[in-house]
């Protein structure tokens, strides 16, 4: 499927001989729902792929796109033949075609056969984080359109390869950025353009508040699964004996947190899970999509004992462009707070749904409000046609199966993702070396600290990573 067009597939095959075209028409059922020949025809449906089917997939992402008359779940692909089989039974009982039957899933045991398969136009990733440049860059390359969950990446040397291979085949690309979009939460496009217009005056400061995980975690070495495949599962990171903790939950899939979270090898931790969110909203405030810092210092705690290794109470500070400093903690409320001369908004996730018209939205942090201000006439200030309107998204999901069908760019492209990653990133290096770092937003390198610009990449075991990718 290219941009303009979702017509690869045909729902009668031509056939050079007429007599075949006949027999197919006068097999065809007599009764057809209008949808088949309309908008809705199987030529113009959208064939998804679901890669890793857990939490977030089953919870998330796969919900919101079967919303879509026009988009189709034909396939999921996980390592672990358990889940697998969970994700087939769980689209076909709520996916159901136009005739009112179950949409058959094929189940492929390696994502790269489904990213290759010819029915497939589009592929959603919901893998652990260390999974998410690779499949992501393959499927780029195949042609294949892409939903990627954040962050894009866990070094900026494997997401400036992902991102460039994604420029190149001009494939649409989302990230799970979905504060952007209007649905859940419109209150952070109209925060970012309240800001950006001069609402606040001239901006100053950035708070940004972010939770931590725990330590802990079993360190009992137990044999592995004979439902998964572990070697795969590790991909590109270093080889390491299996124990529950660092995997996934080995009975139904359920709403809490699987321990690759809290490790290293597979994930940063709150600064790029929940950081990517809030980083990104921050960058919007600011319209630096394409930029980042230029200077960051940071401090943390490590655990020191049991599995999960990710950091616990930290602070960041971060210079950005036009002199405005970011500081992010564990000990802020969760969201994003700006702050200008003339003023301050605080915004979060909170009551969903919430918006700028709500006069509930406009109450102090006790009351657990999504959107307040210094002053409650800064929130229903009024965005003239003149002034900056920033792009609209009714839903992140959405967003992206529309700009497929018409070859718009996202809300979220892989670009602006690439940099909110980075962020996120140098802030997570800064953590780890406890001591203020020049950032070279251009280059996508530390300036004159070669013990920082290690951190850039790290090796990837043979045949997994992005090193290996054949383009």
């Amino acid at each position: 499927m290219k941009k303009n067009q979702i017509n690869r597939r045909k729902f009668i095959e031509q056939s050079t001989k007429g007599s075949a075209v006949l027999l197919a028409v006068a097999a065809f059922p007599t009764i057809v729902p209008s949808s088949v020949f309309g908008k809705n025809a199987p030529s113009n449906r959208i064939q998804i792929g679901q890669i890793g089917f857990g939490r977030i997939g089953m919870t998330h992402d796969l919900p919101e796109v079967m919303k879509h008359d026009y988009a189709t779940v034909v396939a999921v692909a996980d390592l672990d033949s358990n889940r697998l089989k969970q994700g087939k039974a769980w689209i076909e009982k709520k996916h159901l075609d136009d005739f009112g039957k179950s949409v058959q899933v094929k189940t492929y045991d390696n994502y790269k056969e489904l990213i290759a398969s010819k029915e497939i136009d589009a592929v959603v990733i919901s893998t652990p984080d260390h999974w998410h440049a690779q499949p992501a860059m393959e499927a780029a390359l195949a042609g294949k359109h892409i939903y990627l969950q954040k962050p894009t990446a866990l070094t900026i040397e494997e997401g400036r390869t992902m991102a460039d291979a994604i420029k190149k085949t001009g494939v649409v690309f989302q990230l799970g950025t979905q504060q952007r979009s209007m649905n859940p939460w419109p209150q952070f496009k109209r925060t970012c353009e309240l800001v950006r217009n001069g609402r606040i005056g001239q901006l100053q400061r950035i708070q940004i508040g972010l939770p931590i995980d725990p330590a802990g975690g079993d360190i009992t070495k137990m044999p592995v699964p004979s439902n998964l495949n572990y070697d795969m599962w590790l991909g590109s990171t270093p080889e390491v004996y299996y124990t529950k903790d660092r995997v996934h939950s080995q009975t139904e899939i359920d709403g809490e947190r699987p321990g690759w979270l809290r490790c290293e090898q597979f994930c940063a931790g709150m600064i790029t899970g929940w950081g990517v969110h809030h980083f990104d909203i921050a960058h919007w405030g600011m319209g630096v999509d394409l930029s980042g810092p230029l200077e960051v210092e940071g401090r943390a705690e490590f655990p020191t004992s049991g599995l999960w290794d990710v950091h616990g109470t930290y602070e960041i500070h971060a210079l950005y462009p036009n002199d405005v400093r970011v500081e992010v903690r564990d000990t802020f409320p969760n969201g994003v707070r700006f702050e200008g001369t003339e003023g301050w908004i605080f915004v979060s996730r909170g009551n969903v749904g919430v918006t700028a018209t709500d006069p509930t939205a406009v109450a102090g942090e006790k009351d657990n409000k999504a959107f307040y201000a210094s002053d409650p006439k800064i929130l229903t200030s009024n965005i003239g046609p003149n002034d900056i309107q920033l792009y609209e998204s009714p839903e992140q999901h959405t967003n992206w199966l529309e700009c497929i069908k018409n070859g718009k760019e996202t809300i979220s492209p892989v670009e602006v993702a690439q940099r909110v990653g980075s962020a996120c990133i140098v802030a997570h290096t800064a953590m780890k070396l406890g001591r203020k770092l020049k950032w070279d937003v251009s280059a996508e390198k530390f300036v004159g600290d070669e013990e920082a610009n290690a951190t850039l990449s790290r090796p990837q075991r043979f045949p997994y990573g992005t090193s290996y990718v054949k383009g």
